[in-house]
């Protein structure tokens, strides 16, 4: 009976991946100010500048400014202070590291006097684009359950794939269903088995739930965790031709290692509730690589002006992951249930394609007294795709990306003033929000300043940048969405040194 139910079930309700979200979407598609610190004292203002590891990233055709070979490595000290609300209810958080922002070098190779080709440069860099450090917890009241969110994955789903058969434990069962089922299938099995939802009707065909949690208040508890890394090796080839016109080409190697682990816990004392305790607890493994490339031109026009273009394709990864879950509930009678599978799922593999930009860029030098500099550039993200796109639930998934993403653009404006071997800098940037609704994420406001202090072939520089921005996602995707919302502060302390090859 299991096994031709399965067969119907897969094919009219039923996904073999893990529910992918918007704020999937969102993570692997945003990026931090990060780099060398001239870079970032400047708030990375470099499309037109070039002669800088991280400006490198940014435009290729940067390697080729380089008068001679050098080399960068970069320390930074990253300061993420947030200030939470959910429900009403206040809470903060501080989370701090050091870590290797960036490490890179550019080979310079000066062509013959009569050619037209004046320098060929090779280059490499490491840069770290997106650090996942975090964890917080908040509590607030909600009139919302949890057990909406059981609810919505299991109506329509046959109670007989729900109950145990002969011989069967939690185990079996849930490792079954996600391997037949997927996802929805086994969030219907912890809430039936957990005593959150009850069957309309004591019958193997059942499709309707309905909760053992009576409306009213909730005191509920989150509490998030996360580490990983976004990191982008970038490989580079550049040239001059003339005394005008700089050319270059980045081939990137993207990685993506990302953890976390979220625990709702619940409590009620409504008049009807059987179940008034809930701890809900999830963690989620993603590992990834990717590829994309780069080209770029910057134009002096003369001794004083330059312009820049580049172009950043998509980027196409490839993404693998893994979940665990487990499930507690208690009753008014201290009637303690435990649904703990012990089942690491793992998920078939899916490619993300992230959406291609556009930058444009202008710098105007003050001989060798200083420069001001100005990048703009604009990413649509409601091209990101999941794919295969054939797969049903992505196809909901960049629908609503579609629906609910947009183009952005970002401002940076930078300045450098030199006074003998010490060299002063500030930045200013503006990125605006990827969301068409502002409440899922805010516009960002940063700012940065930095001094650096030549010794001749070896150069040391520091900067201090600070990025302002809310965000408010929602706990779960379906069934209770109140968002976490999040005033975020991140400050960086930037320290580069900077040698002649």
């Amino acid at each position: 009976m299991k096994i031709l139910l399965s067969f119907i079930a897969s094919i009219a309700i039923f996904s073999s991946v893990k529910a992918q979200t918007l704020q999937d979407a969102y993570r692997y598609s945003s990026s931090e100010l990060s780099g060398t610190a001239r870079y970032i004292g400047m708030s990375g203002a470099f499309g037109a500048l070039g002669g800088d590891i991280s400006a490198m990233a940014i435009n290729p055709a940067s390697s080729a400014v380089f008068l001679s070979s050098s080399a960068t490595a970069t320390l930074s000290y990253r300061s993420l202070d947030n200030s939470i609300n959910y429900n009403n209810g206040q809470s903060s958080g501080e989370n701090s590291n050091i870590d290797l922002d960036n490490i890179g070098g550019v080979f310079v190779f000066t062509a013959n006097e009569d050619s037209n080709w004046k320098k060929f440069s090779l280059g490499l860099n490491y840069s770290s684009e997106q650090n996942f450090e975090e964890d917080y917890s908040v509590r607030g009241n909600s009139t919302n359950s949890i057990d909406q969110y059981f609810l919505n994955y299991a109506n329509g789903v046959p109670l007989d794939l729900l109950q145990l058969q002969g011989g069967e434990n939690i185990s079996d069962l849930y490792s079954f269903l996600g391997e037949n089922y997927g996802f929805g299938a086994q969030q219907a099995f912890l809430g039936y088995q957990g005593f959150i939802i009850e069957a309309d009707a004591d019958n193997p065909d059942n499709t309707g739930y309905f909760s053992l949690i009576d409306e009213g208040s909730f005191d509920q508890r989150y509490a998030y965790a996360a580490t990983g890394l976004n990191g982008k090796l970038t490989f580079n080839a550049g040239t001059q031709f003339k005394d005008f016109l700089y050319l270059g080409l980045n081939l990137n190697s993207h990685f993506i290692n990302y953890e976390n682990s979220t625990e709702l816990s619940e409590f009620n004392n409504n008049a009807e509730s059987l179940t008034t305790e809930v701890y809900f607890g999830n963690s989620l493994s993603t590992n990834g690589d990717g590829f994309s490339f780069q080209l770029g031109g910057i134009a002096k026009v003369n001794d004083n002006i330059r312009f820049g273009l580049t172009y950043d394709s998509p980027t196409w990864f490839n993404i693998r992951e893994e979940t665990t879950q487990y499930l507690e509930t208690n009753s008014p009678s201290d009637e303690f249930v435990s649904v703990v599978p012990q089942i690491v799922n793992i998920y078939p593999e899916y490619r993300l394609q992230l959406p291609e930009k556009i930058a444009v860029s202008a710098a105007y030098l003050f001989e060798k007294q200083g420069l001001l500099s100005f990048d703009y550039g604009r990413k649509d993200y409601t091209n990101i795709k999941f794919k295969p796109e054939n797969d049903i639930d992505f196809q909901d998934l960049n629908a609503n990306i579609a629906e609910n993403m947009k183009a952005a653009s970002t401002y940076r404006l930078g300045g450098e003033y030199r006074i003998a071997n010490f060299s002063l800098r500030a930045g200013y940037r503006f990125e605006e929000s990827p969301f068409k609704n502002k409440n899922r994420v805010g516009d960002l406001t940063g700012y940065s300043g930095g001094v650096g202090y030549s010794f001749g072939s070896i150069n040391l520089d520091l900067a201090y940048s600070n990025a302002q921005y809310d965000e408010g996602s929602p706990i779960y995707n379906v069934g209770l969405t109140d968002p976490v919302n999040i005033d975020r502060d991140l400050s960086k302390f930037v320290l580069s040194l900077t040698f002649g090859l």
